[in-house]
């Protein structure tokens, strides 16, 4: 074939593909037939299919030109050969002279040695590759772009084909009925049972080529964006969301994405290349779904997320079926079922229906997990495999308090469930009785109990559960889920409002722990060996003191005449520490000198998470007004052990001796300086961990909100007295872990956990 494919020609071979599709019954004849009439149009002496088969395996199933014989037989891994380049980067290969490659592996038993040129292109379907198309010539020829163009347009009819292909002897579904337990981590706490409710957004797109007017499709491109635009600022602005907070600047993120000039560019670009207005956007959506699989940057990958809904709701106004309830057949109590999904896309679903939302992927500044804690709506995410795993209509049980799912549980372990469900509302009944009681030990000792925080709502739930304050305001998760670094004005509104919801009550505001695995979009920070122990936290803002200027500038105004409370993290030296100190009363200064005034009081403190600051402690409380302990960095630099690696999850416990006697070491410190010292890593919402916290010293705890509830109750059953005597005791013991010793005390003293 010497000149490029025709959009005519394109358009009679997808006629042709889909009524191959339509008409014949047999799989196998189906993807021949397919195979056959690709090769025909292409003018190719070769056209295959290779159908991908677990995680890894391409098997040849189908071809037109290779040996018979090596279908079903003939398999490549995702990598190897042109074939598997093409899986692994989801993008085509075309090259005129294959065996030059060096990727090229040859398979003997296809026969495919006397062909020369070779064009692949990957089977995408929900951004997944689920196979391979190839076309191959006897002579050496560079196929033509507007030629790999048509053969992605097959692709995709292709691709819904080879996604409904199993191989022989393949039969999965007794086993695909079985019981499943998965565990994930968990971005809204919350427990409950529900039907599962598969969120699939996929819209058969029945025109993929234009009938030859660019300008018109074009034209229709631009009408349903504007319906699109109109729609969305209707959906948000009933959205039934409370207050403010950082889900109202997603929403707004989301609202710019839509009007992103690169994505609309791109889908013009596809209709004048001879595609329909809704071919254009499918080939886009599927194109940015195969790149968000391959991105490791959070930022870009959420934003690829977004505009993946996008494309969704614009092909919803192509078709006419914007606003038509795919939700119709929403159970009353739906757990929804998703890799990943657009903020928008959780609105929706009516609320009263959700149960919880279940990711695959997933973190806490997901834009869609922002919004479901504004809903409440209990998440789990990185649940690996889950949509595979688990159909609409499949019973859910959802621990969103141990990051644990249920998938068809059985009667007994759901009737276990719900019993389990029924005690909790009980606690939670009882907890919330002692919301207003103090938080003090059966003899007589006080525990302050504050919460930690990441977002503005979080800072509501200091007043429902009876918290003293919050013990650490984490400032990074608003800067992370912006387009841009926030000026001096918008962090100075953001700490005021803080501040404001707190009523009054302490709240400590830590400065940037940007860095390692915290990713600011607008901000590329160099791949590191170590990036938990390099450039981050107090280190890189030392370096890039602008940056801390600003937001100590920030939280000073904000202040206005109230206490101000600073805590840096990472700080491993006290000279860190004296620098941060420094620029802190320099702004303090700077702003009293403009007549601003400042805070009434100002608190500096230092989170101990390196262990070499602990045998700096004397030099260290010489300067601090407080010291916070952050257990989750400085336990995994006490033990050498990565926390986010699960072979290393249960090979050392928080709870062993070692740590008992460096804690009671850090708590001596500071009682010898009269020091406050506060306790706010996760390890304080575990009750039995707070119960040896409070036994070694620790009379300051900053906890999950829903763990203060818990922790109370065990403190005003407990004696601190008998306790201390008893945890100090086994700080001197060789074994791996006390947590039996103690579970033991607690029980023999009638204390709750």
């Amino acid at each position: 074939m010497t000149q490029p494919i025709r959009p005519d020609a394109s358009r009679l071979l997808l006629r042709r593909v889909r009524e191959v599709a339509a008409t014949v019954v047999d799989r196998q004849d189906r993807l021949d037939g397919i195979t056959a009439e690709i090769a025909d149009a292409m003018g190719a002496e070769v056209c295959s299919i290779y159908i991908r088969h677990g995680q890894n395996r391409l098997l040849l199933t189908a071809t037109m030109g290779l040996n018979a014989e090596a279908v079903h037989n003939t398999t490549l891994t995702v990598g190897e050969g042109l074939v598997g380049l093409v899986a692994e980067r989801a993008q085509p290969v075309n090259l005129p002279e294959a065996a030059a490659h060096e990727n090229f592996a040859h398979r003997p038993e296809t026969g495919e040695e006397a062909f020369h040129s070779f064009v692949g292109v990957p089977l995408l379907r929900g951004g997944l590759v689920v196979g391979v198309l190839t076309v191959q010539n006897v002579r050496p020829r560079l196929y033509a772009r507007d030629e790999v163009d048509a053969l992605q347009t097959v692709a995709m009819l292709v691709a819904e084909v080879a996604a409904s292909h199993e191989p022989p002897g393949d039969n999965n579904i007794g086993e695909d009925l079985r019981p499943v337990r998965l565990e994930g981590r968990v971005l809204n706490a919350g427990v409950t049972l529900g039907t599962a409710y598969m969120h699939e957004v996929r819209l058969p797109v029945q025109s993929m080529v234009s009938g030859g007017d660019a300008a018109a499709e074009i034209g229709r491109v631009d009408r349903a964006l504007e319906e699109m635009h109109r729609a969305l600022d209707d959906r948000f602005h009933a959205a039934d969301l409370a207050g403010e907070g950082e889900h109202r600047e997603v929403l707004q993120a989301y609202r710019m994405f839509a009007e992103d000039r690169g994505w609309l560019s791109r889908i013009h670009e596809a209709v004048r290349s001879g595609l329909s207005a809704e071919g254009a956007v499918a080939r886009i959506q599927e194109q940015m779904r195969a790149r968000m699989r391959q991105m490791h940057d959070p930022f870009f990958r959420e934003r690829l997320h977004d505009l993946d809904d996008l494309s969704h709701r614009l092909l919803e106004h192509l078709v006419g079926e914007a606003g038509g309830m795919r939700k119709e057949a929403l159970p009353a109590d739906a757990v929804l079922i998703t890799r990943h999904m657009g903020p928008a896309e959780l609105l929706d679903y009516p609320r009263e229906k959700l149960r919880a939302l279940l990711l695959e992927e997933g973190s806490h500044t997901a834009h869609v997990v922002i919004v479901a804690r504004a809903l409440d709506i209990p998440v789990l995410g990185d649940l690996k495999d889950l949509p595979a795993i688990v159909e609409s209509g499949d019973r859910v049980a959802v621990d969103g308090e141990n990051g644990q799912v249920f998938i068809r549980p059985g009667i007994e372990v759901e009737q276990n469930f719900r019993h389990a469900m029924h005690a909790r509302e009980e606690r939670r009944a009882q907890f919330a009785v002692l919301r207003d009681k103090a938080a003090r030990s059966a003899d007589g000792v006080e525990v302050s109990l504050s919460i930690n925080a990441g977002l503005l709502i979080d800072i509501r739930q200091v007043t429902a559960v009876g918290a003293d304050g919050v013990g650490l305001y984490r400032t990074e998760i608003p800067f992370m889920v912006r387009s841009r670094f926030p000026d001096v004005e918008d962090q100075q509104r953001l700490y005021r409002r803080a501040l404001d919801l707190a009523e009054g009550r302490p709240l400590v505001f830590r400065t940037l722990d940007i860095g390692g695995d915290k990713v600011l979009p607008y901000w590329r920070l160099a791949e590191e060996e170590n990036p938990a122990m390099g450039w981050r936290a107090l280190r890189l803002m030392l370096d890039r003191p602008q940056m801390l200027r600003q937001q100590l500038r920030a939280m000073v105004r904000a202040a206005g005449g109230r206490d101000l409370h600073v805590m840096f993290p990472m700080v491993a030296e006290v000279s860190e520490f004296a620098r941060a100190r420094t620029i802190l009363y320099a702004e303090i200064d700077r702003e009293r000198r403009r007549g601003r005034g400042g805070p009434a009081a100002v608190h500096a403190g230092a989170m101990l998470e390196v262990p070499a600051l602990v045998w700096q402690m004397p030099a260290l409380l010489r300067l601090t007004d407080f010291i916070s302990v952050g257990s989750n960095d400085l336990l995994q630099f006490f033990f050498a052990a990565d926390r986010t690696n699960p072979k290393m999850a249960t090979r050392y416990d928080l709870l062993s001796p070692a740590v008992l006697a460096f804690f009671a070491h850090i708590v001596d410190s500071a009682e010898g300086a009269n020091q406050p010292l506060t306790f706010c890593g996760e390890m304080a919402g575990g009750v039995l961990e707070a119960m040896a916290l409070v036994g070694l010293g620790f009379r300051k705890l900053s906890v999950a909100p829903a763990s203060v509830g818990p922790v109370k109750a065990m403190l005003r059953a407990t004696e601190v007295a008998p306790l201390a005597d008893y945890v100090r005791s086994l700080a001197t013991l060789p074994d791996h872990t006390v947590r039996d010793k103690l579970r033991a005390y607690a029980l023999d003293h009638e204390i709750p956990l």
